[in-house]
């Protein structure tokens, strides 16, 4: 097989991505488990240790993606609920002729 190159540089960008989606903020578990994770994978690729590197480089990817998803989850769902307030409040205004 060939080296976990291409594995390795999956996981990081899945890291990159799920940073971007302020993983630490709403997934906390999830983006520390892939940093550690990738992080052992360099290590074991370096060392040689190419089944080990193309292991973690996958667990690193699944858990940031996992980060990833959980925080998209958590501000879509912190926007549906500010909408629903402004709904609220304008079907309220409505309601009592407040036309501010």
């Amino acid at each position: 097989m060939p080296p976990p190159t291409g594995e390795l540089a999956t996981a990081q960008q899945a890291v990159t991505r799920a940073d971007g989606a302020d993983a630490d903020q709403y997934a906390a578990p999830e983006i520390g488990a892939a940093r550690s994770e990738l992080g052992q994978a360099q290590a074991a690729m370096a060392d040689g240790r190419e089944d080990d590197a193309r292991r973690l480089a996958l667990a690193a990817a699944a858990d940031a993606d996992l980060a990833y998803a959980k925080s998209r989850d958590a501000l879509v769902t912190a926007e549906l609920n500010h909408r629903r307030s402004e709904v609220a409040e304008l079907r309220q205004r409505l309601q009592t002729g407040d036309d501010r």
